[in-house]
């Protein structure tokens, strides 16, 4: 039986990955930038969404839908504020976040208006 290149030991063809391509500096920036802009405004709107109906924070335990739409928020903000601190690992990550953040950010802030 002859090899192949990128064979499996078991026969079937396997994926052959290219070599990782370098990150320029400009697009490292743009990306980050763009995909924190757009976190932040998600967390932005997510606790204007999540607090409360009533005058305070401390007065959320008065009724349980309340309750429950605070302490979703509280998941949410947590998860997305850990996110923002995750940066994209390769070429592609960082050029996915320049047409995500291109095309999302503006209907992010739209949100926030609107919630407002």
């Amino acid at each position: 039986m002859s090899s192949t290149v990128g064979a499996r030991p078991n026969g079937t063809p396997g994926v052959k990955l290219s070599d990782p391509q370098p990150v320029s500096t400009q697009l490292r920036i743009a990306s980050v930038v763009f995909r924190a802009v757009f976190i932040v405004s998600l967390l932005v709107v997510t606790v204007r969404v999540s607090l409360p109906q009533n005058e305070t924070i401390w007065t959320a335990y008065d009724s349980p839908g309340d309750l429950v739409r605070l302490l979703l928020g509280f998941i949410v903000c947590s998860w997305l504020a850990v996110q923002v601190l995750i940066t994209p690992k390769d070429a592609q990550a960082h050029r996915m976040w320049i047409y995500v953040g291109l095309a999302a950010i503006p209907f992010a802030l739209i949100c926030i208006v609107g919630t407002w």
